[in-house]
This record gives structure tokens, sequence and C-alpha cells, in this order.
């Protein structure tokens, strides 16, 4: 086992876990209200790609976390769910931007007034309800989950490694779905975006 990179201190982990949890809750909730209407010298839609690009990171660094752990490599599990943590505040920022700047496209919006018709909706058939389905579990599992994450990841850091061993079996299935419920939500979404 490892040493603990950081000391513990259960009263200050958990007021810093809540207020970058709030922080980035009330982020992502308030300023996907709003579109900032700039022309960029790009497609705006790359972050959508990019967030789609870095889920699927993502997931693969989970995947060798997991296989590393296994091997009892505790030193190469610890960095990658380190990089697996930066990569996801750097999906953060995508998603954020892509936000700003694209607004929200509607599965099935093929005329993109904002409006899925009767006969737009006739013609993505059954595909909508499991659109809909997998984007609203993949955004209830990312703004639930983020608390629970970083403090699973606080038990490991601390060397507490049974508490952190029980809390990762249950938030490591969930951080895995959300990562690659992404891409997958953004394949379908991406024929809508205008």
């Amino acid at each position: 086992m490892l040493k603990p990179a950081i000391q513990k201190n259960d009263k200050k982990a958990k007021l810093l876990i809540g207020i970058v949890s709030v922080v980035v809750l009330v982020a992502v909730s308030f300023l996907s209200k709003f579109t900032l209407q700039v022309e960029l010298p790009f497609d705006k839609h790359i972050f959508a790609l990019m967030n789609a690009v870095i889920n699927s990171a993502v997931a693969l660094t989970l995947l060798a976390a997991l296989v590393q752990i296994k091997q009892k490599k505790y030193q190469a599990h610890k960095n990658l769910m380190l990089l697996a943590l930066g990569l996801s505040v750097l999906f953060l920022v995508t998603y954020i931007a892509h936000h700003l700047f694209a607004g929200e496209a509607k599965f099935g919006d093929s005329n993109f007034d904002g409006v899925v018709s009767e006969a737009e909706g006739a013609v993505v058939g059954n595909a909508r309800p499991l659109y809909l389905l997998l984007l609203s579990t993949h955004i209830l599992l990312a703004a639930t989950s983020l608390p629970f994450i970083l403090f699973t990841a606080y038990r490991g850091l601390t060397g507490e490694y049974e508490d952190h061993k029980r809390k990762a079996r249950v938030m490591w299935p969930i951080w895995f779905y959300v990562a690659v419920t992404g891409p997958l939500v953004y394949m379908m979404i991406k024929p809508y975006y205008n």
C-alpha cells in the first residue's frame, strides 16, 4: 500500500468537497440557462466533440485504473485516478463552454426551431425515449455523484484504504456509466446541432 498523500481532516474535507460540489452544480445549472450570442472563428460545437472525447478518455482511464488496482499496482492506480479527476475538470470547462456558446439542442428537432413536432417525433420513433433515458440518467448521476467521487478519492489519498475500497465499489461503476453514456448521448444528439 501507499503512504497517505494528504493528512486526514474530515471536517475540512467535507466542507471543501461540499463547496466544490455546490459550486459546480450551481455553475452548470445556472450557466446552462444562458447562451452567449458571440460569433466564434470556429464551429461552436467543437466543445461538444471535446466533451465526448474527454468522457471517452475518462472511461478508458477508469478501466486502466481498475486493471492496475486488481494487479496491486497502487501508484499506477493512484496516478490514473488523479488523471481521471483532472480530465473530469477539463470536461466541466468544455461542457460549460459548449452550453454558453451553442445553447441547447433537442433530439429529433431536424428543422432546428427548438420544438420537436409530432412529425419530427415520428421520424425518430423509439430512439427519442432511449435518448431521453440515457440523457436523464447521465445527467442525474453526473450531478449527484461528484461529492461521493471526491470523498472516495479523499479516502484513498488519506490512506484509509478499506473505506476507500468500499466507497469505490459503488462509485466506480457510476462514474464509468457517466463517462460512457456521455459520448453515446453526443453521438445521438449531434445530427440536431445547428
